[in-house]
């Protein structure tokens, strides 16, 4: 009898309220369900359209850029015309690697620096390809532009090409090496010699006036570029000699391939506008 009380008591449905309890619970419960894959896509909602805000205020910026260079190429803008170049002494061009294979490019490129009455020219890249291709060429390059470009007289030594009215340095990542470990152990000789003689044991201390003598000393200290242009992927100056970028304003011209003559007389004309403090 007792068996038979305890299987009707299981066989016994649920009551009302306990079915109320349960279908409120599954209520709750697919309530914050749905709210949490509901923030969920809010949130993925607001990514993705500050995303496509941010993509659409680079390509707006981008192609007034490129409608800028394009009207200033024309000769459109009077303004772009009179450079004042009294602050830009020496300008560095960096070129990637896998870029600096086209030297037709870099010609035209040093043709229009040498129609901007820039002096002094300085191009990098990392591998060294400018020097084996471009330093073989600049003298066939002077005899094509003599005509529009008005060079002659070249004269070719190392890596420094000198003309008569612009001087064009080619360096690469070697010299930066080159450069610092020569400088070291100059500063290395001359530590042991004076330690040497005045028997001091005393700890080194170098400052940054004994590592640009050192390096002015052993031929290594050119001129600091005002303006430093890259070309190519990368937004860095690829191992530029950081000695030389003292107060030097870096700007990512984008790829070789759509090198443009009015977006560097751009960069020219905004950097002879800016004032510099230098401090002391």
């Amino acid at each position: 009898m007792a068996m038979a009380d305890d299987v009707t008591r299981v066989l016994k449905p649920p009551s009302l309220e306990n079915l109320i309890c349960v279908s409120l619970l599954l209520f709750r419960s697919w309530q914050k369900l749905n709210a949490s894959i509901i923030l969920k896509l809010i949130l993925v909602f607001c990514w993705y359209l500050m995303h496509l805000l941010v993509c659409l205020v680079h390509i707006m910026a981008s192609l007034k850029k490129w409608l800028l260079s394009y009207i200033i190429s024309f000769g459109l803008l009077s303004k772009y015309q009179n450079l004042q170049l009294d602050m830009l002494n020496c300008l560095a061009v960096v070129v990637d690697s896998e870029e600096a294979t086209d030297t037709r490019k870099i010609k035209h490129l040093l043709c229009w620096l040498l129609t901007m009455d820039i002096k002094y020219i300085t191009l990098y890249d990392m591998q060294g390809l400018l020097k084996k291709t471009l330093g073989n060429d600049l003298m066939s390059l002077t005899k094509t532009s003599t005509r529009s470009c008005s060079v002659d007289d070249v004269k070719t030594m190392a890596s420094v090409f000198q003309m008569e009215k612009m001087t064009v340095e080619i360096l690469s990542l070697s010299d930066g090496k080159e450069g610092i470990a020569k400088a070291a152990s100059f500063l290395c000789s001359k530590y042991m010699k004076d330690d040497s003689v005045s028997c001091n044991k005393s700890e080194p201390a170098f400052t940054e006036s004994d590592v640009a003598n050192a390096l002015n000393a052993i031929g290594y200290c050119g001129p600091e570029p005002q303006l430093l242009l890259i070309y190519g992927p990368a937004r860095c100056h690829l191992g530029f000699p950081p000695w030389r970028l003292t107060y030097t304003e870096i700007v990512h011209m984008g790829s070789l391939r759509f090198m443009n003559y009015g977006a560097i007389l751009r960069e020219i004309y905004q950097f002879s506008k800016k004032h510099q403090n230098y401090g002391t």
